[in-house]
């Protein structure tokens, strides 16, 4: 019997690692992985260098690739060697023309970002990009056979902000899932500040970093301060900023994130992912979200999140062979589009 085809399409190494953890689990299934692509005009940007501080940038994409030729993964660029009997997608910022007949699967990446500027101009003008508005439009597209999502929480938001609930289902996210397994680690400092830098400015927001070190040097009062710089940031920058004003401050380019976060007293965030490890290890953090909401759309730590979307994408890959061997209406009539909400809800689980 010919073997399932799945083409993993990953961004930044955090969605890159859970997709690979997905598909860890699909074992009937061969499996193809692709860096972050589109086939519209989002490639030409790309080109010209001003998608830089995105997965669709020359920066991570190059990243992403150089991990996946580590782990000796297969890999189909840009998802030209199809046919497939599934895709599973980092995100939906950005749905390749080439994907869409096949059923998509979509995996929540972590925290989305606030809805800015250009959040609300995409929601009044739907012609505006959908990409600029960031992963503050997550799940939005509806190109989608079915969502993924890190607990109720985020389906409710989801939902909230339009998200067909028929496609959505709660099953975790396989990075954020297990934090305690964080606390076994040799990471050889315990009880300081920790700060997690986002990449704020790198995607076109407006940050005072100055005020945000001068906030950790109170909160830590003395205490060791440690920065840990968000991957996609100017290190250089960053760097030369943190010294001048918090001088006596460590700070990591690179380094075990939740690990650091596992010894750690205290962190500090702003819009940051990390924010849930800290949370769900009992740690006291400060973030410019409103922690009570975070606590609310906490992932579930149930230690089986990449299983649970395997599962979810074998009941979308059986949905999709039982759609194909249903009899064409006499007279012609179009193959039913599994990602259509009434040929989806018979596969919610």
């Amino acid at each position: 019997m010919k073997a399932l085809r799945a083409l993993f399409i990953c961004g930044s190494i955090n969605q890159t690692t859970q997709m690979h953890k997905v598909a860890q689990q699909l074992v009937e299934c061969d499996c193809f992985f692709t860096t972050y692509y589109d086939d519209g005009y989002p490639e030409t940007l790309k080109r010209l260098r001003l998608a830089e501080s995105s997965p669709l940038g020359y920066k991570l994409s190059a990243r992403t690739l150089a991990y996946l030729q580590r782990h000796n993964l297969a890999i189909d660029q840009g998802g030209l060697d199809g046919p497939y009997d599934l895709v599973v997608t980092c995100s939906d910022l950005l749905m390749p023309g080439n994907i869409r007949r096949y059923p998509i699967v979509l995996v929540q990446e972590g925290m989305t970002d606030p809805e800015g500027l250009f959040y609300r101009i995409w929601r009044r003008y739907r012609w505006f990009p959908r990409w600029l508005a960031g992963t503050a439009v997550s799940g939005l597209s509806n190109e989608y056979t079915m969502f993924c999502v890190a607990s109720e929480g985020y389906k409710r938001q989801f939902v909230s902000k339009g998200a067909n609930p028929d496609k959505i289902v709660v099953t975790g996210i396989p990075n954020f899932d297990d934090c305690r397994q964080f606390l076994d680690n040799t990471f050889p400092l315990r009880d300081y500040v920790l700060v997690c830098t986002s990449d704020i400015r790198e995607t076109f927001g407006r940050e005072d970093r100055k005020a945000l070190i001068r906030k950790a040097l109170r909160i830590a009062s003395g205490r060791k301060l440690i920065f840990k710089l968000h991957p996609n940031e100017r290190a250089g920058r960053a760097t030369r900023e943190i010294k001048r004003h918090a001088p006596g401050a460590d700070i990591y380019v690179t380094g075990p994130t939740e690990e650091m976060i596992a010894n750690c007293a205290v962190l500090i965030t702003r819009f940051s992912s990390t924010a849930y490890v800290g949370l769900a290890l009992g740690k006291e953090v400060y973030s410019d979200f409103d922690l009570e909401d975070l606590r609310q759309k906490m992932p579930i730590q149930t230690g089986a999140a990449a299983q649970a979307i395997a599962a979810v994408c074998r009941r979308v890959m059986r949905g999709a062979e039982q759609t194909a061997e249903q009899p064409v209406p006499a007279g012609g009539g179009d193959v039913p589009d599994l990602r259509q909400p009434a040929a989806v809800h018979e596969l919610a689980l």
